[in-house]
């Protein structure tokens, strides 16, 4: 025989269940509010635009195959300004106390499809940290690929600011993903329960798990209830003696 469950029947489990999901989703966002704001580090991030341009010396307009030139050289430009021989010396100008695949990590470098501008973003946990590197690598790649390409094509078209705030963590974000995972967790953990829970507690279960007719119900009566029923019960078999009497 199959059993279903009705929509008012999930309703009645979550309700009974109701302050546990509660306080399951309110201890989830507590915890990542906590771990948000009180251990993770905030990270910061600063970004410079660099124009690569072939530059043309009868000073005519661009051509097709002279912008595709261009593109092709990005995708290089964006191997180089990462390599060791760009790196190095933005760490010992710079005096930084790290490693070069360590400062090759902080580094991220993008470009939009067929665009001669990239951007060259550098995340740190200090925000004046991360604009003077982003800043000294576009100083140190514009003067080191001359030598490296043989080309003068290379401008700086936006240099690195000091970031308002950090990128990471978000608290808003990471605490309304609490509050939806929590909740969710708390009505799997409620139907859980409940299908683990086979004890039976009143009629309904009686008719649903044992398939079987309810022919009466006895009240409960607590102590107070019982101890009137006892002292009234007194009192009027005292009467009907005095009556017999």
């Amino acid at each position: 025989m199959e059993e279903t469950i009705s929509l008012k029947e999930l309703m009645q489990v979550l309700r009974k269940r109701l302050s546990m999901i509660a306080l399951i989703t309110l201890g989830a966002m507590i915890v990542t509010a906590f771990v948000t704001y009180f251990v993770m580090t905030p990270v910061y991030e600063s970004s410079t635009q660099i124009l690569v341009n072939k530059a043309s010396d009868d000073q005519t307009m661009y051509t097709t195959n002279a912008v595709q030139t261009n593109v092709q050289l990005v995708n290089t430009y964006n191997v180089i300004i990462k390599s060791p021989s760009i790196l190095d010396k933005v760490i010992d100008e710079l005096k930084l106390n790290m490693t070069t695949d360590e400062l090759n990590s902080k580094i991220e470098v993008s470009t939009e499809q067929n665009s001669q501008v990239f951007t060259l973003t550098v995340k740190d946990t200090n925000p004046y940290m991360a604009t003077k590197i982003a800043n000294k690598i576009g100083e140190v790649f514009k003067k080191e690929v001359k030598s490296i390409m043989k080309v003068d094509n290379v401008t700086v078209i936006s240099k690195a600011q000091v970031p308002g705030g950090p990128v990471s963590p978000k608290p808003l974000l990471n605490i309304a993903i609490a509050l939806v995972v929590g909740l969710m967790a708390g009505v799997g953990i409620a139907f859980l329960l409940e299908y683990l829970d086979n004890t039976i507690k009143d009629e309904q279960d009686v008719e649903q798990i044992l398939q079987l007719p309810v022919l009466g119900v006895i009240g409960q009566i607590d102590d107070q209830e019982l101890n009137g029923l006892h002292r009234a019960g007194k009192k009027t078999k005292g009467k009907v003696e005095t009556v017999g009497a």
